[in-house]
């Protein structure tokens, strides 16, 4: 995933800003917003609000497409030859993770994503919506309150705690 991002930023740093990279970071799965604040103070020098800003818009962009197509995708998916065992993975990975959701509902949806850990986030928060059958404009609400909520804490690590470690080495 480092290989991932610094391929990334060292691609655009020098067509397109800090934030617009931050923009494109937060719209890849597995990445997302945790990925693209967690670098934005190291790689990018980009400032608190509008790194929040740019991780939080761009984590949320691919949420609706998930949402009302995701089942689509995976159903043509299927049909091809080289994709057709992707869906399954997809939707067994994403259950590794459900128990909160199927507990709660929309508040464990929300906590899900809420709470930056691996395997959670926007993406995998969306899919287990769709998976469990949650109306897809509330379910955007709750991820949307949830990446809004793992933007501030990742924003108050990357900002705050490691930036003061990592200034301490310079």
């Amino acid at each position: 995933m480092d290989g991932l991002v610094n391929v990334i930023v060292d691609g655009l740093k020098n067509s397109l800003s800090g934030e617009f990279i931050i923009f494109i970071i937060s719209m890849i799965p597995i990445l997302e917003l945790r990925g693209s604040i967690l670098i934005a103070p190291l790689l990018l020098h980009t400032s608190l609000v509008p790194t929040y800003i740019a991780a939080v818009l761009g984590n949320l962009l691919p949420i609706p497409f998930i949402l009302l197509f995701i089942e689509r995708i995976f159903e043509w998916m299927g049909k091809t030859k080289h994709l057709k065992k992707f869906p399954e993975w997809m939707k067994n990975k994403a259950m590794k993770h459900s128990e909160q959701i199927e507990k709660y509902g929309y508040l464990g949806l929300f906590l899900f994503v809420a709470i930056p850990l691996p395997g959670t986030g926007a993406w995998t928060g969306s899919l287990l919506a769709v998976m469990f059958g949650l109306k897809p404009k509330k379910s955007f609400l709750f991820i949307a309150l949830g990446v809004m909520t793992a933007g501030l804490i990742m924003s108050l690590i990357s900002f705050g705690a490691l930036n003061n470690i990592v200034n301490l080495f310079r």
